[in-house]
């Protein structure tokens, strides 16, 4: 415990940032943290963690890859397997949030709101422009399902290899793109002397509102 206690967070030097200088809509101002994250080489910027509840409202959280971000409707992208605990989760409860953290910045987005899957052809278009490790990973076996073991993970491997081999652009049926439309953004600026900065928008017709948080 003391350990983690001693645990540098925050220790900068970090980015500044000004919530009254931020425009108007939450879109921009997300495209201009992940650019200077990218052109800071921050690790994997595109990187994030999912939450989903289940019916009775239980929440899971797992960490994936953001597939696309429309800036001007301020949406997110990301890939599902229909089959997998997420995948069953947003069928009946279609409600999430998506949180980055890049630390080198002291930065953290969230945004929560209604999930709608895409239609086939977004499915096919993100699957078939994936490296081959992951195309192979897709048709390896059901997600989330229980494993026997090492040797039932390499025999799926084999299959799902033949798979390929005979139908290079086969797509597994249950891959699914699934579009997150926020009704809340929230911009978690921290600072070494804790004076963090946050500004939230929310989302108000075809337009937004905005204003900052205590840290």
């Amino acid at each position: 415990m003391a350990r983690l206690r001693r645990a540098p967070a925050l220790a900068g030097p970090l980015p500044r940032f000004d919530p009254a200088a931020a425009g108007e809509r939450p879109g921009p101002v997300f495209a201009d943290w992940l650019g200077r994250a990218l052109d800071d080489e921050v690790p994997e910027p595109q990187v994030m963690t999912l939450s989903t509840a289940d019916a009775a409202g239980r929440p899971s959280a797992r960490v994936l890859v953001l597939r696309g971000f429309d800036p001007a409707e301020c949406s997110f992208d990301f890939a599902t397997d229909a089959a997998s605990r997420k995948g069953g989760e947003l069928a009946v409860n279609p409600y999430a949030a998506l949180t980055w953290y890049w630390p080198s910045h002291g930065r953290q987005i969230r945004a929560a709101g209604p999930v709608t899957a895409l239609d086939r052809q977004h499915a096919r278009d993100d699957f078939l422009g994936r490296g081959e490790a992951s195309r192979v990973a897709g048709f390896t076996g059901t997600m989330s399902a229980p494993l026997a073991g090492a040797k039932a993970y390499d025999e799926g491997r084999a299959r799902a290899r033949e798979v390929l081999a005979a139908t290079p652009d086969a797509v597994p049926e249950g891959h699914t793109v699934h579009r997150l439309r926020p009704d809340e953004v929230e911009f978690f600026q921290g600072s070494g002397d804790r004076f963090h900065r946050r500004l939230r928008y929310v989302r108000d017709g075809d337009g937004w509102r905005r204003g900052e948080l205590w840290p």
